[in-house]
């Protein structure tokens, strides 16, 4: 998801979702976004990293050797120039907006009925050969309706498969330009003082400049403060960092992904204490070759990321050409 300053489109679209993909390891991506022709941003890490162990203490600086960070990329207009790109080359009939998946039935052996309602309220059913998912697992189970019911063991592979990011919440704040890189630094910040514990520089290629960041602050706090408080707490750490200039920036942007119910169940307000075993959902069951699942946590290989949400749309769609 990428967004503008509601009062200052100028300013352009930021990544409050997906942000990066890595050229050197992830071929699915850099190859659809060289086919649909997206220009692209290189990351910038030049200069210093600052790392803050506490709201008090000193902020450390530290030169980071040339090469040690991998090299990565950004889309000039967020991610979601690539869903747009991949929106605008499809039939307009084909996209169906606003409409939600409530019940999927197994129709004999080779149909499957989805039931499904629009904003309105208007409902609506569609037949098919088969469905590929690409919802996050989680949010298959706790919305959709099957008839027959997944099997027991399928149900705890979705379940347990958490959402990447899930948790988590991403603030931006934009200025007018970048000015911390004319302190030598590159807007890299580790933070065990928070409210933000990662901030990277999201600034576009227009002249303007944009530091976002990750937060240390769990799901359940965060909603308690709410957003108001959370944004001044950010302004706040970012002066003790980069300086008064900081803390006025020309626009603020917060998304926070735990209170999203498109995205996030109540179990994905945990914080994750490793890795999700990602990968296709175990057990057999009735629906095999009716129902293809995909998104990145279905992936096995580069779970979480573009990449992987690409695999798995590879495979999805091999799949659905035997069923065919």
């Amino acid at each position: 998801m990428s967004m503008a300053a509601k009062d200052r489109p100028e300013l352009g679209r930021f990544d409050l979702g997906p942000t990066w993909f890595w050229p050197n390891h992830e071929p699915a991506i850099i190859k659809l976004v060289e086919d649909l022709g997206l220009p692209t941003i290189e990351q910038h890490t030049a200069g210093a990293m600052l790392f803050e162990q506490s709201q008090t203490g000193q902020v450390q600086r530290h030169i980071i050797p040339e090469g040690a960070v991998e090299r990565s990329m950004r889309l000039v207009g967020g991610i979601q120039s690539l869903t747009d790109a991949l929106a605008s080359s499809l039939p307009p009939e084909t996209v169906e907006l606003d409409t939600q998946v409530n019940a999927i039935q197994l129709a004999g052996t080779e149909e499957v009925i989805i039931e499904a309602e629009q904003t309105d309220g208007k409902k609506k059913s569609i037949r098919a050969a088969a469905v590929i998912l690409a919802l996050p697992p989680r949010i298959v189970v706790e919305r959709i309706a099957f008839s027959p019911s997944l099997p027991d063991g399928l149900l705890a592979s979705l379940k347990d498969k958490p959402t990447w990011m899930a948790g988590q919440a991403k603030a931006v704040a934009i200025y007018d330009w970048p000015f911390w890189r004319e302190a030598g630094l590159s807007g890299q910040v580790t933070s065990w003082a928070g409210p933000l514990q990662e901030i990277h520089d999201a600034s576009p290629d227009t002249g303007y400049g944009a530091l976002f960041g990750f937060f240390g602050l769990p799901a359940k706090m965060r909603q308690e403060l709410g957003e108001e408080h959370i944004l001044r707490l950010v302004t706040d750490q970012l002066t003790r960092l980069f300086g008064p200039q900081a803390g006025k920036p020309t626009a603020l942007l917060y998304k926070d992904w735990a209170s999203d119910p498109e995205t996030a169940v109540e179990e994905d307000a945990q914080p994750l204490t490793s890795f999700p075993d990602y990968g296709l959902p175990a057990g057999k069951s009735t629906w095999e070759k009716r129902i293809i699942f995909a998104g990145t946590e279905t992936a096995q290989g580069h779970g979480g990321h573009l990449e992987g949400a690409l695999q798995s749309a590879e495979r999805a769609a091999s799949e659905v050409m035997k069923v065919l």
